[in-house]
């Protein structure tokens, strides 16, 4: 079994021999996987010669379960494509179908939706960060980002109702305003946060074992970012200043200043550093947005009966940055009251499917899951 030299990292072995090289399968139930998929590897040693990553574990039918129901009805779904990060699927549901039936959101309904996308997306990155971390033998920092992600979970459920699934995002805005004292509330955690990380460097990014296990580990060239369609930490980990949210600016991302996170080297180092740097941009964003939250006006457009809704005939293709990378909804409607089509695309199909595949040779066993974990593969994303 050999593979084409061209699309690996430099020296990295081309082929498998049957008498020297064992094959481990790795998953679909196991620590060192990110979720319900499994490896297929072949190894000399502790060195990795060829990868193959194997799927099908997990496949709820998302995208069929959405065509099969009213509209109002799929936020319960989509929501469950990503667990840590729930409110970008949402969001590009709305706005998919707003944009066929020309409905518009009111300003404050954008501003609770930027809020939540944010909000949503800083405790995905904390979670990486964690994940990166403890997939090192790191433990000390999960414990410290699983408290930090739960502040956040606290304000949701204060906001939405709901922790860790939301269902905040409906057609036409969301589904409630924000309560007295939030703003001051958030503040509160946004500080808890800053006031960890320094702690959190010390551990991780000075840490001789966390440098010694990410720097020069699992590779991305950057001719491979435009050429497999690579997307957030993972590109901007190859110093490509990529975002959804400045590059084709949707909700209020384009009257808010942020600048979009990057890092030389394309390793694990440098993905965990640009989610270090994400961590700051959010809470930047998340304050931009307190601080010009219009108090007075509607949070959702006048809406017709929801069970009775019949959108034009038409289709539509959006997206949004969301901590892995580009999420993007394409949904297509026939005039009934269901959606005809909707196909989910994230980042980590390619990510953990293509790319994963073209990293691990040459690499060394117990690599291999710092590598998964610096994706944040997500397989019920990639099983939609």
């Amino acid at each position: 079994m050999t593979t084409d030299p061209s699309n690996l990292v430099e020296g990295a072995p081309t082929e498998v021999n049957p008498e020297k090289d064992v094959q481990l399968w790795i998953g679909p139930q196991h620590p060192g996987i990110t979720g319900n998929m499994s490896m297929q590897i072949w190894v000399r040693g502790d060195e990795i010669r060829l990868g193959r990553t194997h799927i099908g574990y997990l496949h709820r039918g998302f995208e069929k379960l959405i065509e099969r129901r009213k509209f109002i009805q799929a936020f319960p779904i989509v929501c469950r494509i990503c667990v840590p990060e729930p409110d970008t699927n949402e969001y590009l549901l709305a706005a998919s179908i707003e944009e066929l039936a020309g409905l518009e959101v009111p300003e404050k309904g954008l501003w609770l939706r930027t809020l939540v996308m944010e909000m949503s997306r800083l405790a995905a990155t904390i979670q990486a960060l964690g994940g990166q971390a403890g997939s090192m033998g790191l433990g000390l920092v999960p414990n410290w980002t699983y408290t930090l992600r739960d502040y956040i979970l606290d304000a949701f459920e204060e906001l939405t109702g709901g922790r860790v699934y939301h269902m905040y995002t409906v057609f036409g805005g969301v589904r409630r305003d924000m309560p007295d004292g939030f703003k001051e509330r958030l503040e509160e955690t946004l500080k808890l946060i800053e006031k960890r990380l320094p702690a959190i460097d010390n551990v991780v990014f000075d840490n001789a074992v966390f440098q010694k296990r990410a720097v020069g580990i699992g590779v991305v060239k950057p001719e491979w970012v435009d050429e497999m369609g690579i997307s957030g930490p993972t590109a901007r980990g190859c110093g490509l200043p990529r975002d959804i949210r400045r590059d084709f600016p949707y909700l209020k991302y384009g009257e808010i200043d942020f600048d979009v996170t990057t890092h030389e080297g394309g390793d694990i180092f440098a993905r965990s550093m640009v989610r270090r740097g994400d961590i700051v941009e959010s809470i930047k964003i998340i304050r931009q947005i307190l601080a010009r939250f219009p108090m007075q006006g509607r949070f959702c457009a006048k809406l017709p009966n929801m069970l009775h809704w019949e959108v034009p005939k038409g289709q539509t293709f959006v997206r949004a940055e969301a901590s892995r990378g580009e999420m993007s909804y394409y949904a297509a409607t026939d005039g009934s009251d269901k959606a005809r089509r909707v196909h989910v695309r994230g980042p980590s199909y390619v990510h953990a499917m293509s790319l994963l595949e073209r990293m691990l040779p040459g690499t060394i066993y117990s690599d291999m899951t710092p590598m998964m974990v610096s994706m944040q593969t997500c397989p019920p994303e990639i099983e939609r």
